[in-house]
């Protein structure tokens, strides 16, 4: 699995605040497998920022006081409808950043992300939805305008994927949605915008 479970990151965390050196564990997606990470230590000034599927979790920090931490849920809620009856659905706008971001910085294709979308999804129902109730606050990442940044990048994407395997019915699904959106170019996206995260720079 590429993510730590939650007791050994804990453990690291308390090794950390105690003032110890501890490396940290990395994966690499590039080579799908863990890879040795930096070696950190901590001053009693430093604040830690986790991010990642198992963040929401209590089992993160054991035994560190609740007042002492600050959990922040980021999640893309997709407000944007067609028309009455039809809206973007937050899944599909999620799935379309993915398969750009994999592409860019894991070297996947789209049939790859495509392949593993239900896994992400499961890992999602096991580790982030029982505790987004533990969010402090809840931060909706979605903008108005991404699907037409994205579209130009995804689309050429989803069109490598052939038409004998099970996932060109989803991609020819996805590229009936993106039709929907002008292109927009990233060079408009401003530096420091969230979706730099899938599209680069």
């Amino acid at each position: 699995h590429a993510f730590p479970k939650p007791k050994a990151v804990g453990r690291q965390l308390v090794e950390l605040m105690q003032g110890h050196e501890v490396r940290l564990p990395s994966y690499s997606f590039r080579l799908g497998k863990r890879v040795e990470g930096e070696l950190l230590n901590l001053s009693k000034d430093h604040v830690i920022l986790l991010e990642g599927i198992h963040g929401l979790n209590p089992d993160l920090v054991p035994g560190v006081p609740e007042e002492r931490t600050y959990r922040i849920y980021v999640s893309a809620l997709t407000q944007l409808n067609f028309d009455r009856y039809n809206r973007v659905p937050t899944t599909d706008t999620r799935l379309i950043r993915r398969i750009v971001r994999d592409a860019r910085e894991r070297g996947y294709r789209a049939l790859e992300t495509l392949r593993r979308w239900q896994s992400v999804r499961d890992g999602e129902k096991r580790w982030i939805f029982p505790y987004q109730e533990h969010a402090d606050v809840m931060f909706n990442s979605a903008l108005a305008y991404e699907m037409a940044v994205l579209k130009p990048l995804a689309e050429p994407l989803l069109f490598q994927i052939d038409h004998n395997v099970p996932e060109y019915v989803e991609a020819r699904r996805l590229l009936a949605l993106l039709r929907w959106f002008l292109p927009c170019p990233v060079d408009l996206v401003p530096t420091n915008s969230i979706l730099r995260e899938f599209v680069g720079g």
